[in-house]
């Protein structure tokens, strides 16, 4: 990559060949299709590309359809995650997982940038963790061997950051960003025997992952994509094959997110054939069967729902790996109920997502949030707009709380349906809510 490339937007254009003056021709001729009028000229391509001033609403609409991306999903992905020319990945291989992940950490830190950070920054990043054992890692990373009883502090400090509830989470991102350093540098080392090695992997695998969740939720599509793919070459390197197909079903979910189920489809359907243990085929084929009804492909939904559910009662008694150990009945139920909601099937979807709703545990926030979001829709649908709006209500509050904008976007998506019931009860305080928060 060129070093002197410093904006996503600049790579695209001259991947394509333009000239500043190029770009702007291409967008005067996108607003005349439209039957509007634009005034880009090269000196204002120049502004945008040295970040000192962002396309207004319009002026990204026509970049858009000047590099053909589907205008829901530049709404979605957000300024300038969603230009092209960012999506190659490095292939699996022997010692891919340190660059893979190296990229991750260098994407996620400037989103305006394709640079490489320097190593001192990236350092910076670790030393917040390592401050809390300084002599072990300091010794580690000045050649001495990696021992088990470093590892196993890494791990258990990894646990703990990990398993913070979502309102506490939000605000570890420096420590988790460098605690994933700290373990990518350790790995980098090549210095442990095949047994730490397996452990480093599969650490580094399980932050990513977990980091790559946290962007999602932030809305940072590019980052999280970019986290699941380092996380994916550690799996990989690990040898975990379920840990490695869970996180190519992260990769499906966010492609379905972002209106691209075919895309999660063919993903997921190559992944459940590698799965072992039954919670996670279970979890593997429900998020098929949402992509699958996201495509009106009924009878392929019901029978990964009727693969869900056989395998989930399978799993009882048999311990899930960390990574699914979360799954349960109640996502089942709530997911099953979305699936027949995108498949017009109203009144059973509000029913499986009630259900659903009362069995989710309390200290689930995040998912009770987007669960509230479905049953939101659901009473929407149904045409019951003073229950759409308590539910939805619930769903937008909880989800500032914890920081989740993931959650946000997925209220603010049903708003246009709630105005035509201005004047019900809940629905006006709803729009104001969502209007000033």
């Amino acid at each position: 990559m060129d070093d002197l490339i410093r904006h996503p937007l600049a790579h695209a254009r001259i991947e394509r060949g333009w000239s500043q003056s190029d770009l702007a021709r291409q967008i005067r001729r996108a607003a005349l299709r439209r039957g509007l009028r634009s005034g880009a000229e090269r000196q204002r391509i120049s502004k945008w590309e040295s970040g000192r001033i962002v396309p207004d609403d319009d002026s990204r609409m026509l970049l858009a359809d000047v590099f053909e991306i589907d205008q829901s999903l530049a709404a979605v992905l957000g300024w300038p995650d969603w230009l092209p020319g960012r999506d190659s990945s490095i292939p699996l291989g022997p010692h891919s997982s340190v660059p893979a992940l190296r990229e991750a950490l260098r994407t996620a830190m400037d989103r305006r940038t394709f640079l490489t950070y320097s190593s001192a920054a990236l350092v910076s990043l670790a030393s917040q963790w390592a401050a809390t054992e300084p002599e072990a890692v300091a010794a580690a990373l000045d050649g001495k061997p990696v021992d088990a009883e470093l590892v196993d502090l890494l791990e258990a400090t990894g646990q703990k950051l990990t398993s913070l509830v979502t309102e506490q989470r939000q605000h570890t991102r420096t420590l988790l960003d460098g605690h994933l350093t700290t373990v990518t540098d350790l790995i980098d080392g090549r210095h442990y025997t095949e047994p730490v090695g397996r452990r480093l992997h599969t650490l580094a695998a399980r932050m990513s992952q977990t980091v790559g969740w946290h962007r999602f939720d932030q809305g940072k599509h590019a980052a999280a994509a970019r986290f699941w793919h380092g996380a994916l070459h550690s799996a990989h390197a690990s040898g975990d094959r379920d840990l490695g197909a869970g996180i190519l079903s992260d990769l499906a979910y966010q492609a379905t997110w972002l209106k691209e189920p075919k895309t999660a489809a063919e993903i997921l359907e190559r992944a459940v054939t590698h799965t072992r243990h039954p919670t996670a085929r279970s979890l593997l084929h429900l998020r098929l069967a949402r992509a699958q009804a996201a495509l009106g492909e009924a009878t392929a939904c019901h029978t990964s729902l009727s693969h869900a559910e056989r395998e989930l009662q399978r799993a009882s008694g048999e311990p899930a790996p960390a990574w699914c150990a979360w799954m349960q009945p109640a996502d089942l139920l709530v997911d099953t109920g979305q699936c027949l909601l995108d498949l017009d099937q109203a009144a059973r979807a509000h029913r499986l997502i009630g259900e659903g709703m009362a069995l989710l545990p309390g200290a689930r926030d995040k998912t009770r949030a987007v669960f509230l979001s479905y049953e939101a829709g659901s009473f929407l649908t149904a045409g019951e707009a003073d229950h759409a709006a308590a539910a939805a209500r619930e769903s937008l509050v909880l989800a500032h709380k914890i920081g989740a904008p993931r959650c946000v976007t997925l209220v603010t998506g049903l708003l246009p349906g709630f105005r035509q019931y201005t004047g019900a009860e809940g629905v006006d305080e709803l729009l104001e809510l969502a209007r000033t928060t």
